[in-house]
């Protein structure tokens, strides 16, 4: 009977529609072959786009290009049979996977290994070739967009704190100089206490900084030490507080 403009066909129940012409060992083999290079072009822009090491991909890269060539399998096993398909669904049903992914973005890789596997599979191997450099540089720029990100909120790398002991006589006031020579070789300066010692005779300054880049602290105490009215200057160890 013939079928009414528009009516949709019932794959249950119409007539099959004729299987294509079956596939020869050689497409087979293409096919598999092709379904392994995109797998492992899918793999490729996983390393490169990820923060991992070799060792630490390499199980992961593997899986995608395993997953791709199985995909092939199955999409030619399949063909234009939706009866193969549903039966495909119900068989691998009762395979279970319980696998924490770590990172979300594996997830997208392995869809991604599917497609293309499935893709070379069903022969359009003309989607697999666009979409891989396309999918890749995608993944690319995201991952370059999220470093520079990281970059931007990390906080700048500070030099411990460290405490200079200025020992000046009394009625001596070397502030101003004292001042002068912290900025030219530290930045925080801080005086933290003042105590006299010696029976009254001087006064300790307790001052806390971190010294510039490239400051020596030789340099420092050399320098504070030929300041007028300085007596002695005692460097301590740089503490590990902020």
């Amino acid at each position: 009977m013939s079928k009414h403009a528009g009516e949709v066909a019932n794959p249950f129940t119409d007539p099959a529609t004729p299987e294509p012409a079956p596939l020869t060992p050689d497409d087979i083999a293409l096919r598999l072959l092709l379904a392994a290079l995109f797998g492992i072009a899918a793999g490729l822009a996983y390393f490169l786009t990820q923060r991992k090491t070799r060792a630490q991909a390499a199980s992961f890269v593997a899986t995608m290009v395993l997953l791709a060539i199985l995909l092939g399998m199955v999409s030619m096993v399949i063909g234009t049979n939706i009866a193969r398909a549903f039966a495909l669904v119900g068989a691998l049903s009762i395979v279970r996977f319980r696998t924490v992914v770590e990172d979300t973005r594996d997830t997208a890789f392995v869809i991604f290994a599917v497609v293309v596997g499935m893709a070379a599979g069903a022969g359009a191997y003309l989607v697999a070739a666009v979409g891989i450099p396309i999918v890749g540089l995608v993944a690319w720029l995201l991952a370059y967009w999220g470093r520079s990100g990281e970059k931007a909120l990390a906080p700048a790398p500070t030099r411990p704190a460290t405490t200079v002991i200025v020992r000046v006589g009394i009625g001596v006031d070397p502030t101003e100089a004292l001042t002068t020579t912290f900025a030219k070789h530290a930045e925080g300066v801080e005086l933290n206490s003042a105590v006299t010692v010696r029976q009254g005779t001087a006064l300790d300054l307790t001052y806390t900084l971190r010294l510039r880049e490239g400051a020596a602290p030789l340099t420092l105490v050399s320098d504070l030490n030929r300041t007028e009215g300085v007596q002695s200057v005692e460097w301590k160890a740089e503490s590990k507080r902020d």
